[in-house]
């Protein structure tokens, strides 16, 4: 049997995790591991936690066979819309390429222009909303309206006023206004400017660069940290200087494009997971080591196993410990993405790894983003400092990719800074807990109503099914008209039958704000008729006058 026990790095950064001691046995039991044990790190601040589980309630049979065939008939009128254009009945708004060029390769699939013409163009008034204002707990909204049916749009003047922000990552707040908050900004800004125009390893290697580095390190418990100007590019640009041909990535199948990218950039052989299911994730493990590389059967040279925190598009929450267990049973590399968790999650905002009380060391790549919890832009890489030496000789982002502005540092420097307390303030850990009790207080009230919801209850991002095609609009529409802003999703960002409205709750949520996109839920929810959930229970107000809504201690 060819085993991985050696795993020799193709690029000499990632060692062998042979003599490694093995974790406690766990009992598989549909798919998942149960009697989960957890480690407690050295610097005292992993405790472990209750995980919980994840939400993927059904809808009902005829909630499925409605979708269908509400897409059967938008289809169907697309194709008769595309005979009349043809014929010359109805105008084409679209652009169109000239005679001369008929016989050239296409620039687009069949199927998808025909999907963005005669689908997406019903809708597409309920994206790219210009925002005319700081986008924090509300945000004001410039009006546009389309005289040829959503093909283009014109801006009235008028502005919508207090639209409350359910749509934005702004989990801790973060992105805001208030001049003493911003003090230490400006004060950058005036110093080093807005712009580095330079790599880090050419002359745009600024000492607030090593700062934030330094203070990332500390705050996430490992030894070295590297920093980027794109969280994009973080994942995709970097993923590539880890594995390449020869290596095994294991990813999961509701992993971010981001990631996807990097994967198929890297050159490496992709196999793909079923979601949080370590039955699926261990299997392609076994078939992995014991096979080998397709043709020739030689032992990986490396296998990596990819996950997300929260997941963007379900709210779920990675069964970390269970797959650090399968990543030392068969001494894989685990790479850790917490664009979304970080800050969000944890008794003190430091991820997921603290939500379970596992050590951060015993991840190999930790990755995340400053683009949410810290209301800035970039993201990073953590880990051993032998990896983050390596990546800042051999990432293309590295090596070519501007520096990070110096306000935008100093701007993650500061909410980094209010979140650990070491500026002197309980104001981080406030917005923390704060962000926990919203959470669990939106999306409790959301099931009593009768919605189904997806996703980890400890999870800020919170999506709404929907599931026709025809009321994704018509929601988003009307709660717009409410003055709430919100995101719907669709095929093909989702799966065809499961369309969405994503909430995403934030610490600068008040409850008044709060109890207000619930009130409108609950109205709109009978106007449209999307409450399908069949475990609805009985409302209570009551059990909602406290401040502090079931939180653990």
């Amino acid at each position: 049997m060819i085993r991985t026990e050696e795993l020799h790095s193709c690029n000499g950064t990632l060692k062998s995790r042979s003599g490694q001691k093995q974790t406690e046995n766990y009992t598989l039991k549909n798919g998942y591991h149960k009697n989960e044990k957890v480690q407690k790190n050295g610097n005292g601040f992993h405790q472990p936690r209750v995980r919980g589980e994840d939400s993927f309630e059904e809808a009902p049979m005829y909630v499925a066979v409605l979708t269908y065939m509400g897409y059967g008939i938008v289809i169907l009128f697309g194709y008769f819309r595309d005979f009349l254009r043809a014929v010359g009945l109805e105008k084409c708004h679209q652009a169109q390429e000239r005679e001369e060029q008929k016989d050239f390769v296409p620039l687009y699939q069949d199927f998808e222009n025909f999907y963005k013409r005669n689908l997406y163009m019903r809708v597409r008034d309920n994206w790219n909303r210009p925002i005319c204002s700081l986008p924090g707990p509300v945000f004001d909204l410039m009006e546009r309206v389309s005289d040829d049916y959503n093909w283009t749009f014109r801006l009235t003047g008028r502005t919508i006023e207090n639209v409350i922000n359910m749509g934005s990552y702004n989990y801790l707040g973060f992105a805001e206004n208030n001049v003493d908050f911003l003090k230490t900004v400006a004060e950058k800004t005036r110093q080093y400017g807005v712009g580095v125009c330079s790599t880090r390893q050419e002359l745009g290697n600024f000492s607030i660069h090593e700062e934030l580095e330094q203070l990332v390190a500390d705050f996430l418990g490992v030894e070295s940290a590297m920093a980027f100007g794109m969280g994009f590019a973080t994942n995709s640009m970097n993923i590539p200087a880890l594995v390449g041909k020869g290596c095994l990535i294991l990813s999961d199948e509701l992993n971010h494009t981001s990631l996807i990218l990097g994967a198929r950039l890297s050159g490496a052989t992709i196999r793909v997971f079923k979601h949080n299911n370590m039955q699926s994730l261990e299997k392609l493990l076994k078939e992995a080591i014991c096979s080998g590389q397709p043709r020739t059967h030689r032992s990986w040279k490396k296998i990596l196993i990819m996950v997300e925190g929260i997941y963007s598009m379900e709210g779920s929450l990675v069964r970390l410990p269970e797959i650090i267990a399968l990543k030392k049973k068969y001494k894989a590399y685990l790479y850790l993405d917490e664009a979304h968790s970080i800050g969000a999650v944890g008794p003190t905002g430091r991820g997921v790894t603290e939500h379970f009380g596992v050590d951060p060391k015993e991840i190999d790549v930790l990755m995340g983003t400053f683009t949410k919890s810290f209301g800035a832009t970039g993201g990073y890489i953590a880990g051993k400092k032998e990896l983050v030496d390596y990546l800042r000789c051999h990432s293309h982002s590295a090596v070519y990719a501007t520096a990070m502005s110096p306000p935008v540092v100093e701007q993650i420097i500061r909410a980094i800074k209010c979140i650990m307390g070491v500026d002197g303030t309980t104001e981080g850990q406030r917005r923390v807990r704060q962000l926990a009790e919203n959470t669990r207080y939106f999306r409790s009230r959301l099931k009593e109503m009768g919605f189904i919801i997806y996703g980890n209850k400890d999870s800020p991002v919170i999506p709404l099914l929907l599931y026709q095609p025809g009321k994704v609009g018509a929601f988003s529409r009307a709660m717009l008209k409410r003055k709430i802003g919100v995101v719907v999703v669709g095929f093909p960002a989702t799966t065809i039958t499961e369309a969405r409205a994503r909430f995403c709750v934030s610490a600068a949520h008040t409850r008044d704000m709060l109890n207000k996109v619930l009130q409108s839920l609950d109205e709109l929810g009978d106007y449209i008729r999307v409450k399908f959930s069949r475990h609805r229970r009985p409302y209570r107000p009551e059990l909602y006058n406290a401040t502090n809504f079931g939180l653990d201690s």
